[in-house]
């Protein structure tokens, strides 16, 4: 029997904006049978996100949803989790969204463990804007800031969660949807920060310039660039350098930032003994 998205959806809302051939709605779909797996209510979910394309999963899914400001995300989301710690909070925001404006906010969240699930869809250019250089761009790539080929270089999106704590980090493309589930439903049953990459296709404002006519070319560079995590590890360094690996990439157990808030205000309140450096296994 064929899944019935149309309780998750706003089905009002249909058909969405996006292009014709665009990833985003695949991995909406990705997300909301995750959910299902997860077997969440939907009146226990809040989908937070930005501005851009990916802006328009706070519109399609059915829950509470907030559409924030661009950049902003994580911040709007940290605030809805503390205030509402049980609760499930999905962000969902856009390479420039997430790792440019908004790169200071994310990093942060990474840093402080939040149970915040970030789902970043990469598809390395500004879409919704017309075609601007993001902070994923590949070197080289055409885009209507660098339009003689850019030459800043390319954020590692996953690297960078990594780098800044995040204790789930995961990459995965939309070119396989039933591992992207399923990777999704890894990160939403993790406690912490999830920081899931998901590589997705816009043929429209960075293939059609850079010899990728339609959609299935623009799949086809992705599938080119990314190799499982196994089979990266056993990479030369030369070959890790023209890869990008998927799969899980981070999962570790970690203090999570509400639980330690709730030991604050109870320290506060003369309720329990006051947090020290020995709760954290003298980590630096």
């Amino acid at each position: 029997m064929a899944f019935n998205y149309d309780k998750y959806l706003r089905v009002n809302k249909m058909p969405t904006l996006w292009c014709w051939g665009c990833g985003d709605g695949v991995i909406l779909k990705a997300t909301i049978r995750a959910i299902e797996k997860m077997g969440w209510d939907m009146n226990d979910v809040c989908v937070v996100s930005g501005i851009g394309c990916s802006g328009r999963f706070s519109s399609y899914i059915d829950c509470n949803t907030v559409h924030t400001t661009h950049g902003r995300t994580v911040a709007y989301a940290t605030g809805i989790k503390l205030a509402n710690p049980d609760k499930h909070v999905i962000v969902v925001a856009g390479d420039g969204d997430g790792l440019a404006i908004g790169g200071n906010h994310t990093i942060h969240g990474c840093r402080r463990n939040i149970d915040l699930n970030f789902i970043l869809i990469n598809n390395f250019i500004y879409g919704l804007t017309n075609s601007q250089t993001s902070p994923t761009t590949p070197q080289g790539m055409w885009s209507v800031t660098m339009k003689q080929g850019n030459i800043d270089p390319t954020f590692n999106a996953s690297g960078l969660a990594m780098g800044a704590g995040a204790s789930f980090v995961a990459r995965e493309s939309m070119i396989d949807p039933k591992k992207l589930e399923k990777i999704l439903v890894k990160a939403f049953s993790h406690k912490g920060f999830s920081f899931v990459e998901v590589l997705s296709n816009c043929h429209i404002n960075l293939g059609r310039k850079n010899k990728m006519a339609n959609a299935m070319e623009n799949l086809a560079w992705i599938d080119s660039i990314t190799v499982p995590v196994r089979k990266f590890d056993a990479l030369s360094e030369e070959e890790k350098a023209q890869k990008l690996p998927t799969g899980v990439l981070r999962q570790v157990e970690q203090p999570e930032y509400c639980d330690l808030y709730d030991r604050v205000i109870e320290a506060a309140q003369g309720k329990g003994a006051k947090i020290t450096r020995a709760d954290f296994d003298n980590k630096i």
